[in-house]
């Protein structure tokens, strides 16, 4: 027979048959922090990114907060030091922090409206420009974005090298913008004659995307448009960049972290779809080896910098 003093026996040695992680997690971590790239200005960023913490604060039970980076290099030491469980990298910048021992395991990437969980760099001029081909663009003054992006500064590097035209002997000057946004802007204004930028599809690159945000303007005061921009370069296809958490984190918070972002796409779609402008159709998982290809890019354009 069952009596009261049975049962309650019975759930304690169940409670005590919990794994300790599980009961302790959220003592060690009562708030997560998601560190993210500078790829457009703070308050685009936070805008797209502010309802992802809510969601993942709603579904992991403790609060998220988002902290936008100055830099790249700034995400890296973020989850180097521990101060932020999460990050939203480039796949250049997860590859550096790879390389550079930082501790940490990709979860997932975006996959765009073509069905690719990629990218590509391209070298953008304007289209009322004499410059028609990258041989056009010798000893012109050239955009970059970051030392540690992909798109803006790794990938050109890399590509570019392979074609014969290394970046820092082909062009008369180079500038790292600190932002997608910034670069394109420094072309816009004419402080360049092209510019190092990202392009995820026809319809999503980062000139559509400031585009839709009033950003782009001719100096009449009318707006530009992806048809006022010229692809002079266009890299080969690059893996999109992940969202990764610390290795060190407990078992049982990185399930339900990976959980979290695998369902977010049908859990909060409102959410999910402001980090693209609704033009992605959900997340892939991806693992370290998908990044090595990048990380060899790396170590190319480092030997290379050494040489010079």
């Amino acid at each position: 027979m069952l009596t009261r003093r049975s049962l309650a026996g019975a759930l304690a040695l169940a409670l005590l048959a919990v794994p300790a992680a599980a009961q302790d997690w959220k003592a060690a971590y009562p708030e997560l922090t998601l560190a993210v790239i500078p790829a457009e200005n703070a308050s685009g960023t936070t805008d797209r990114y502010a309802p992802m913490t809510a969601y993942l604060s709603k579904t992991l039970g403790v609060p998220v907060k988002l902290r936008i980076a100055n830099d790249y290099a700034a995400v890296i030491e973020s989850q180097r030091a521990g101060n932020a469980q999460l990050a939203f990298y480039g796949p250049a910048s997860f590859a550096r922090a790879v390389m550079t021992g930082v501790k940490i395991e990709p979860i997932v990437n975006q996959k765009h409206d073509t069905g690719a969980s990629g990218y590509y760099s391209v070298i953008y001029v304007r289209a009322d420009s004499p410059y028609k081909t990258i041989e056009d663009l010798k000893g012109k003054n050239l955009a970059l974005v970051d030392p540690n992006s992909t798109s803006g500064n790794q990938a050109p590097r890399f590509f570019l090298h392979k074609a014969g035209h290394p970046v820092d002997a082909h062009f008369g000057k180079t500038v790292y913008a600190g932002s997608h946004e910034n670069a394109v802007l420094a072309l816009v204004q004419g402080t360049v004659e092209a510019a190092a930028n990202l392009y995820n599809t026809d319809t999503d690159t980062m000139v559509t995307r400031m585009a839709a945000k009033g950003m782009l303007k001719k100096p009449d005061g009318t707006p530009l448009t992806q048809a006022d921009f010229r692809v002079v370069f266009k890299s080969d296809f690059l893996p999109e960049g992940p969202f990764a958490m610390l290795a060190s984190l407990p078992d049982d918070l990185k399930a339900k972290i990976r959980d979290a972002l695998v369902a977010m796409p049908t859990a909060d779609k409102a959410a999910f779809d402001r980090l693209s402008d609704g033009k992605d159709q959900g997340f892939t998982a991806v693992t370290l080896k998908d990044y090595q290809p990048i990380i060899e890019m790396l170590k190319f354009n480092d030997d290379q910098r050494r040489k010079s």
